[in-house]
């Protein structure tokens, strides 16, 4: 591969919309859900999974279900993505993921993956 094409393909990843939204994280055999709000849910899964890995994830019931069931027990799956004006203020982001992070959580019963 050229600079030229490589220059060019990490120009189309920066340039790439980041999706915002809420996810949620299973444990099959317990039926354990948790449920947070992120701004980069491409990135989310990958984070929680190597906190998780690594043995120190601050949510001491997932890290309990992970160490007790492994990593196949687990799955991660994104409930909502919030289109949201690249104009608005930051805050306007946070409240919206917040009040659907809270509308989700209520729905499924679950508590909190992050914070």
């Amino acid at each position: 591969m050229d600079n030229a094409r490589k220059r060019e393909l990490i120009r189309a990843y920066k340039d790439a919309p980041v999706r915002q939204g809420v996810f949620a994280v299973r444990c099959t055999p317990t039926g354990e859900v948790w449920v947070s709000a992120s701004p980069n849910l491409d990135k989310q899964q990958t984070s929680l999974w190597f906190g998780l890995r690594m043995g120190g994830h601050p949510n001491k019931a997932m890290q309990a279900a992970w160490t007790a069931h492994g990593e196949p027990a687990f799955s991660f799956e994104v409930l909502e993505t919030l289109e949201l004006d690249e104009d608005a203020p930051a805050y306007v982001a946070r409240t919206r993921l917040k009040d659907r992070e809270t509308h989700w959580r209520e729905m499924l019963g679950a508590a909190r993956a992050l914070g």
